[in-house]
């Protein structure tokens, strides 16, 4: 087995410079950062990860737990935090919960018992404050929790301003002319949904118009109920002018329930959404959107983790990071008329 001592000889440097190349925690120039890693490919050195993780405390892994794998909001966020992983010279292990509490206990369970430094957390809704948060930041696993924010947890986060994102939205409709404007909101357990249902009641008090409970429907975040919730008040008499859905796959359940009722969008009823999905602009009719930065809040959140991780002073309160969010009107409002409304 090639040991470390050959190769800084096969390189002509010391063992610390091979350490630092290997490592990336010093900077090594240019010509002899060259010659370790041609040392280290002829002689097919092979680092004992096992050993460094052992002296340094740390293996060199984080965890990423989130609600749903096939939601292309939370891809662009795990491609996000694996950049900045890999940068960092972290790999990313990823475990998806589909929303359930119990799959996220096991998943946070599995990767303290694989002793990674630390997890970045979506976390599923949950009407208390979960306890296996706490139970891992007591053991000593730092965390980052990612778009959702838990209740009543101490936590580091990086989340985008849904209630100033939402009420631009809910504005941009009532500027239209639009005045029954339906919300389908997420889980209300969940602060994101919490947050939104929040900017759609400001957007309304701001222009006057009452809240009318009957068009606040509550939802999952997925497909199935944007298309049903949808269903049923496009099938009212009074059915509204608009609907604003809070993520973006219940826009496509809802944009299937216009189809099959044979409505028209932005005729018949206008649709804006939270999230820009990436079919968006090649959508039927494109889709006004909400858009939030899902790469960079995964890539905000493994840098912030790897600080907190590597930090030999640690934070006195827990870091909120914010992101903006950004108004994309297309045709799925943009010049509606009201038909006689």
């Amino acid at each position: 087995m090639v040991t470390l001592k050959e190769v800084a000889k096969r390189a002509r440097v010391s063992i610390g410079t091979v350490s630092n190349v290997i490592t990336g925690s010093v900077h090594v120039t240019p010509p002899r950062r060259t010659r370790v890693l041609e040392a280290i490919r002829d002689l097919g050195y092979q680092p004992n990860h096992v050993a460094r993780s052992l002296r340094l405390r740390r293996t060199g892994m984080l965890g990423m737990v989130i609600s749903d794998i096939a939601n292309p909001f939370f891809s662009q966020m795990v491609r996000g935090a694996e950049d900045a992983a890999l940068e960092h010279n972290y790999l990313l292990l990823t475990f998806n919960t589909d929303d359930h509490i119990e799959r996220e206990r096991q998943g946070l369970a599995v990767l303290r018992e694989r002793r990674v430094d630390g997890v970045l957390l979506v976390v599923s809704p949950a009407r208390e404050t979960p306890r296996h948060i706490a139970e891992t930041l007591a053991a000593g696993t730092p965390v980052v929790c990612l778009d959702r924010v838990p209740r009543g947890a101490q936590v580091h986060s990086v989340t985008v301003d849904n209630v100033r994102g939402t009420r631009e939205c809910i504005h941009h409709l009532l500027v239209l002319g639009h005045r029954r404007i339906a919300i389908l909101t997420g889980s209300l357990s969940l602060q994101t949904a919490r947050d939104r249902l929040r900017g759609y009641k400001q957007a309304l008090k701001e222009a006057g118009v009452s809240v009318d409970p009957d068009l606040i429907r509550e939802g999952d975040f997925r497909a199935e109920s944007g298309y049903a919730l949808a269903r049923d008040l496009l099938c009212r008499p009074d059915k509204p002018s608009a609907l604003f859905t809070s993520n973006g796959l219940m826009a496509i359940g809802v944009l299937k329930a216009v189809a099959e009722l044979g409505l028209s969008c932005p005729q018949d009823v206008a649709i804006a959404t939270f999230d820009d999905l990436p079919d968006s602009e090649i959508l039927r009719p494109p889709l006004t959107s909400v858009a939030q930065p899902a790469y960079l809040i995964g890539y905000k959140g493994a840098e912030l983790l790897i600080q907190t991780i590597e930090s030999k002073k640690k934070p006195r309160t827990h870091v909120e990071i914010k992101l903006p969010t950004e108004l994309r009107i297309r045709e799925s409002t943009d010049g509606t008329r009201l038909r006689g409304r």
